[in-house]
C-alpha cells in the first residue's frame, strides 16, 4: 500500500503539518500525539526515518485556492501571485471560486478537502464572518490541513495569517490628508469584510484625532447594486447635492477612487485644487485615470510571497509564526498636492 502523508494524518485526527512535525523530529508535539502517529506508520510497515520522502510518505504537492470572485481586480491579482509563488516552490493549485454565500463557501472547501490537497488558502477578507459560527468550517478545516488566510486575521491552532495593517494605513492616509488642510474629507465604502471594518475604523480613528466632530456625516456606503463606476460618480453627485460639502474623497478601494475622480470631472471640479482623492490598494487601475490615482499600497506581491514561505515552512515541519502583519503605504500621484 503506498501511504501518504495524508493517509496518516487521517488515520491519525491530526492535520499533516503535526504528522510533519513528528517526522521531522520537532519537540513541539504532544507525547502521546507522537506515538499515536508512529504506532500508524509501524502498522503500515515503514521504518521512521529524518523526511517524509525518505519513508516513502509523499505529499500530493498540490494546494488549494479559495477566492469568492476571480474578477475582482484585487482577489485575480492575489491568486496570481499565489499561484507564482507556488510553482517556484515545487507545488501545483487547484483554485475555486466561491462567491459570498456561506453555505456555497463551505461546499468548496469541502470539495477541495476531498481532493486530498496539502494546504488550503483563503484568499480575501470576506472569509473571515463577524459572527463566530460563520468560522466554524475554517476550524474544522484546520484540523486536516494547514490554512492561509491572506488579507484578514483568524486565531486558531493550524491557522496562518498574513495581512496588511489597513486600520493603521487607512489611519495614516487620512491623517495626512486633514493635516494638509482639507478638513471635509468624504470616505466611501462598498464591503463590510474584516478588511472593510479596519479601513473604516482607521478613517474613524484618524477624524477623532483631529476632533473632526462631524465626521460621520462624511462616511458614505455604496450600496452592493452600484458597481458601475459611472454609477458611483452619480451616487457622490447625489451625496453632494443634498449640501454636503467636501474637499478630499478616501476610498475603500480603487474602483471607487476611479469614481470619484470622474465625479470630479463631470462636476468641472480640478483635481487636486478642488479635489484631492484618495484610493486604496494600489491596484492597475490607479494608471487608467487621468490624472493618475494616489493610493494605499497594501503590499499585495509581499503578503502573497510571504504567505507561501510560511505555509511551505508548516508543511516541512517548521515552526512558523501564526500572524504576519505588513504596514501599507501611500503612494502619491497627481490626485494629491500633499
Amino acid at each position: 500500500m503506498s501511504l501518504t502523508i495524508y493517509d496518516i494524518s487521517e488515520k491519525a485526527g491530526v492535520s499533516i503539518a503535526t504528522v510533519s512535525r513528528v517526522l521531522n523530529g520537532s519537540t513541539k508535539v504532544k507525547e502521546s500525539t507522537r506515538k499515536k502517529i508512529m504506532d500508524i506508520i509501524d502498522e503500515y510497515g515503514y521504518t521512521p526515518n529524518s523526511s517524509a520522502r525518505a519513508m516513502g510518505l509523499k505529499s500530493m504537492q498540490t494546494i488549494g485556492i479559495l477566492c469568492a470572485d476571480s474578477s475582482d481586480i484585487f482577489l485575480a491579482k492575489a491568486v496570481y501571485f499565489l499561484e507564482q509563488n507556488l510553482q517556484a516552490a515545487g507545488y501545483e493549485s487547484l483554485l475555486c471560486c466561491t462567491g459570498y454565500n456561506l453555505d456555497a463557501r463551505k461546499n468548496y472547501v469541502n470539495l477541495i478537502l476531498s481532493k486530498k490537497v496539502d494546504g488550503l488558502i483563503l484568499v480575501g477578507s470576506n472569509f473571515i464572518g463577524e459572527v463566530e459560527q460563520e468560522n466554524q468550517y475554517i476550524i474544522d478545516s484546520s484540523a486536516k490541513v494547514p490554512v492561509m488566510v491572506l488579507n484578514a486575521s483568524y486565531h486558531h491552532d493550524n491557522v496562518y495569517s498574513i495581512l496588511c495593517d489597513d486600520m493603521n494605513s487607512m489611519y495614516r492616509a487620512a491623517t495626512e490628508m486633514y493635516e494638509s488642510g482639507i478638513h471635509d474629507i468624504l470616505y466611501l465604502y462598498n464591503s463590510l469584510s474584516y478588511s472593510g471594518r479596519k479601513k473604516l475604523d482607521g478613517f474613524r480613528m484618524a477624524m477623532q484625532s483631529q476632533h473632526k466632530k462631524d465626521y460621520e456625516e462624511f462616511i458614505c456606503h455604496v450600496p452592493d447594486n452600484i458597481t458601475a463606476m459611472g454609477d458611483v460618480a452619480e451616487f457622490i453627485s447625489d451625496y453632494a447635492s443634498k449640501g454636503h460639502h467636501f474637499n478630499g474623497v478616501i476610498t475603500a478601494d480603487d474602483q471607487l477612487g476611479i469614481a470619484a475622480v470622474k465625479y470630479a470631472q463631470n462636476n468641472n471640479l480640478r483635481i487636486p485644487e478642488d479635489l484631492s482623492v484618495i484610493g486604496y490598494n494600489n491596484s492597475i487601475l490607479t494608471d487608467c485615470c487621468t490624472p493618475e490615482l494616489t493610493s494605499i499600497d497594501n503590499q499585495l506581491e509581499t503578503q502573497s510571497r510571504c504567505l507561501v514561505k510560511t505555509l511551505i515552512g508548516v508543511l516541512s515541519g517548521q515552526d512558523m509564526p501564526h500572524k504576519t502583519v505588513f504596514s501599507g503605504t501611500l503612494v502619491k500621484r497627481k490626485t494629491t498636492a500633499f
